[in-house]
């Protein structure tokens, strides 16, 4: 009778070491199942300094004229036409490094739309201006400079570099308030629908169309001006 009790002793000791093993290696087994937490995107930058990002305006393809220079994309011609991202955007901060040829004129435009009913790019995009300011007779008009709010609002201070070298752009649009930086300082600040703005829109070359400054989104638009001109190192992210 003492041997029965020690075998279902024993027996009783080795079920429960047992069942107390396959829990350990079950609970193991789900940790090492259970995926990692994903932290947010919201803040990652993406990259635009590549053709793969960019259409022509209106079209499904990519002029030619675009191409890559190094890092770089450029216009080599004019012809290529004013290019936009494939994506669309509404709060965001961008980024990029661009310099003109002498006598050079170009743009970055924001909250583009496409639409048959409207014409160019610059006919709902607000436009940052790029421009050589030392030979570019568009220089002589205030509002017209590197760095301006084109043709709406000046730059308040001046920090372009010469034709044929690195400037650094920074362009916050964060919601209706809209930052212009140049090379490390800010140049233009303005609010989209302020009464300040449609007063300076009103007054401008801008005054007649509908649709100018208007949207609360759209594309990114780099422009043909029909001079040369080079972009690198652009990123985005949405705020």
């Amino acid at each position: 009778m003492n041997q029965r009790i020690l075998l279902i002793f024993g027996g009783l000791t080795f079920a429960a070491f047992a069942a107390c093993s396959s829990g350990e290696t079950s609970t193991e087994t789900a940790t090492a199942e259970e995926p990692a937490v994903e932290e947010s995107t919201t803040d990652e930058w993406q990259d635009l300094s590549t053709l793969d990002a960019w259409r022509n305006y209106k079209a499904d393809t990519l002029s030619d004229k675009w191409t890559m220079e190094g890092e770089a994309i450029t216009l080599v011609e004019k012809g290529g036409g004013t290019i936009v991202t494939k994506e669309e955007y509404d709060n965001f901060e961008l980024e990029m490094d661009w310099k003109i040829s002498e006598g050079g004129n170009s743009g970055l435009f924001f909250n583009v739309i496409e639409s048959d009913d409207l014409g160019p790019a610059w006919h709902s995009g607000p436009e940052y201006q790029l421009l050589d300011n030392e030979r570019h007779k568009d220089a002589q008009i205030r509002k017209h400079r590197a760095g301006d709010n084109y043709d709406v609002q000046q730059s308040t201070v001046e920090t372009v570099k010469p034709a044929g070298e690195w400037n650094t752009t920074r362009l916050v649009v964060n919601g209706d308030q809209v930052e212009h930086y140049l090379n490390g300082e800010k140049v233009v600040e303005y609010e989209l629908g302020s009464p300040a703005w449609q007063d300076s829109v009103a007054n401008s070359k801008f005054g007649e169309l509908p649709m100018y400054g208007k949207a609360d989104k759209g594309r990114i638009a780099l422009q043909d001006h029909g001079d040369q001109v080079w972009f690198r190192n652009i990123r985005i992210r949405e705020m």
